[in-house]
């Protein structure tokens, strides 16, 4: 479950119906009923954040996103998207990652998920983070 204040229009999420599991793009919310509109592969549907789960911050969340992977000698990874830098200590170890846009600099945010990388992501660079090429 995801808390409502933490998701934004434009993040990527899974939503569950009757047991089955849709990953989906939220394109509407409704703060007075704390309902998320989420556009998934078959059509777009109201949930309750009690039926939202975020998407794992890892490495394949992160190509699919359109990021440029880089092992480095170090034995860490950098993640590259435009200007925009994610750097792991090792190969697929998320729990201390550093991200930088420009002179903007944040050493061990608290990303674990897509939705907060692209909520970060926003606050940093003022747009948002999507799987588009930059």
């Amino acid at each position: 479950m995801i808390k409502f204040s933490d998701i934004r229009i434009g993040d990527y999420l899974k939503a569950e119906y009757e047991g089955k599991m849709w990953d989906g793009e939220v394109v509407r919310l409704n703060g007075d009923e704390k309902q998320v509109c989420v556009q998934t592969e078959v059509q777009e549907f109201w949930f309750s954040p009690d039926h939202l789960y975020p998407i794992e911050l890892n490495d394949g969340s992160l190509l699919k996103l359109g990021f440029q992977k880089q092992q480095q000698e170090d034995g860490s990874v950098k993640y590259l998207k435009g200007s925009f830098r994610i750097v792991a200590p090792r190969a697929g170890d998320f729990s201390s990652i550093e991200m930088w846009y420009r002179e903007d600099r944040r050493h061990h945010p608290d990303v674990h998920f897509i939705h907060q990388l692209q909520n970060q992501y926003l606050d940093m660079t003022k747009v948002h983070l999507t799987s588009e090429p930059v």
